[in-house]
């Protein structure tokens, strides 16, 4: 597995050795070793997936510490453009934002440390996204921050469709009002 730094602290791209032949493929999604190997310690605990249709956009979401997630998500089916926004407060890159396209086909996986907001748009007509968490859902603490903050200014590559957008998602808070109580550690992971 090929582990690459995005220029945010804690926050990689996973890309895993695939093997194909003619009954289909086989990888390793997740090695404990080898995340242990690069000081990656998380200890994931809660498996989620969602199902969406093309044009859902769901985010940006994340909880309060201390029931603040680490996420690894990975595609299973389809394709989104997955987002994340850096709310430590401290960081060198709070306020900004990092996207990449994950997908069934690029088999490339986001591992999210603690401090990010994180949501993702569907590209394809469905997608399932899988992804673990090193904390369990906690429905006090979550929290939230609108997805089309002038102030993020996030490109969701959306063009002309029309978003498909949770009611409870377009409640959420502009970044300056939203809470956030995340303190920059340059060891996401000790």
């Amino acid at each position: 597995m090929n582990i690459i730094k995005t220029g945010f602290s804690g926050l990689f791209i996973l890309e895993p050795k695939v093997f194909k032949d003619e009954r289909g493929y086989f990888f390793e999604s997740f090695n404990n070793k080898i995340f242990t190997e690069a000081g990656i310690n998380v200890n994931f605990i809660q498996i989620n997936e969602s199902r969406s249709i093309s044009g859902v956009l769901r985010g940006l979401h994340y909880q309060l510490e201390p029931y603040a997630q680490t996420k690894l998500i990975r595609v299973v089916l389809g394709e989104i453009l997955d987002v994340v926004v850096d709310i430590r407060n401290s960081s060198p890159t709070y306020g900004k934002w990092f996207k990449l396209l994950l997908s069934e086909d690029n088999k490339k996986q986001l591992l999210i440390p603690k401090g990010f907001a994180h949501g993702f748009t569907v590209k394809s007509p469905t997608a399932i996204v899988l992804y673990k968490t090193d904390n369990l859902y906690h429905p006090e603490s979550e929290r939230g921050i609108i997805y089309n903050d002038k102030s993020l200014n996030i490109d969701w590559e959306t063009g002309n469709s029309e978003i498909i957008i949770s009611e409870k998602d377009k409640m959420l808070p502009l970044f300056g009002e939203a809470e956030k109580n995340f303190v920059f550690n340059s060891d996401p992971y000790p």
